[in-house]
């Protein structure tokens, strides 16, 4: 039976990988006792002794973690930013391509993408790639997030200010453009530049809306909406990930309509001389736990979609 280890199993991110495979037949899960829980030579041993490992840990920890495992047969999967454009770690989204999902398969390092970062590199790198968008050009991003993307602290702080003004509107955050997931945001995608993005945090507990606006004059000369959605038509085909050409009643897109699933949906809205590029998802699902999951599953060799909730 393969032995799982969640490193950091108190934080968000670690109980909802709890929840998703506490109740697998096909994995024993390694806990320690609240007494161990941050002691570093019980978390080294575990680390040593288990088939894979989560590490759901902030960058230095996470980063101190993976000197501590001298191990070669563990797979470690890292939640936090700190590995995410190392080279020697997989970069953990397979759907960008066959390459990306070999590495996931064959690799020991991975490193489970930002929740922000998932939805503008789904939508951006297959454009890039196929010569749709020049990566010279210049983007812009907007992110609207439920507040559990913020943590505990974060967590606690709405749920227990729920009459406080400032809290009951959206927060713009990341002012001076050093968001810590700007640099997958650039490397995976291959941009030139990083793009400016305007990250949103809101009253509601989770789920996601990731948007690009896009001049038809920032696409390559005769792109057009149409040779965008049949990109993402064609590229995207799930069980997670696909493509979707919906809005809700009233013209409305809902950040929340994918709280509490691990799938992600991509859809172009707009018109041919202003366009939308939107991904949405759950920022715990395929924002995070989920992708973890699913990482892991086919470390394994295992069906990718086992534990993960899809509908």
């Amino acid at each position: 039976m393969t032995e799982i280890f969640i490193d950091g199993s108190a934080g968000t991110t670690g109980l909802q990988i709890y929840d998703r495979i506490q109740n697998r037949a096909d994995f024993r899960l390694i806990t320690l006792p609240e007494t161990e829980r941050k002691d570093p030579q019980a978390r080294k041993w575990v680390l040593n002794h288990c088939d894979a490992a989560f590490l759901c840990l902030p960058d230095e920890a996470a980063r101190q973690a993976v000197q501590w495992v001298e191990n070669e047969k563990v797979v470690l999967l890292d939640t936090s930013t700190a590995h995410r454009t190392q080279s020697g770690w997989a970069y953990g989204f397979a759907e960008l391509g066959k390459s990306y999902r070999q590495a996931i398969q064959t690799g020991k390092r991975i490193a489970v993408p930002g929740c922000h970062a998932s939805g503008f590199i789904a939508l951006v790198k297959p454009l890039i790639d196929q010569g749709l968008l020049s990566p010279e050009g210049e983007i812009t991003c907007h992110s609207v997030t439920g507040y559990s993307g913020g943590g505990k602290k974060m967590i606690a702080q709405y749920e227990e200010g729920v009459q406080n003004p400032l809290l009951c509107a959206p927060r713009q955050y990341g002012l001076e453009q050093h968001h810590k997931h700007l640099p997958e945001m650039q490397t995976i995608t291959g941009l030139q530049k990083a793009p400016v993005f305007c990250p949103i945090v809101s009253n509601f507990y989770s789920g996601m809306v990731v948007t690009v606006p896009l001049f038809a004059s920032q696409l390559q000369p005769g792109v057009t909406s149409g040779q965008i959605q049949e990109l993402y038509r064609e590229f995207y085909q799930g069980p997670v990930v696909q493509y979707r050409q919906s809005a809700e009643a009233g013209g409305f897109f809902s950040a929340a309509g994918l709280s509490g699933k691990d799938t992600m949906e991509l859809t172009v809205a707009g018109n041919e001389e202003r366009i939308l590029l939107m991904a949405r998802y759950d920022n715990l699902g395929k924002g995070a736990s989920g992708a973890a999951v699913q990482c892991l599953n086919l470390a394994l060799g295992l069906p990718e979609t086992m534990g993960l909730l899809l509908s």
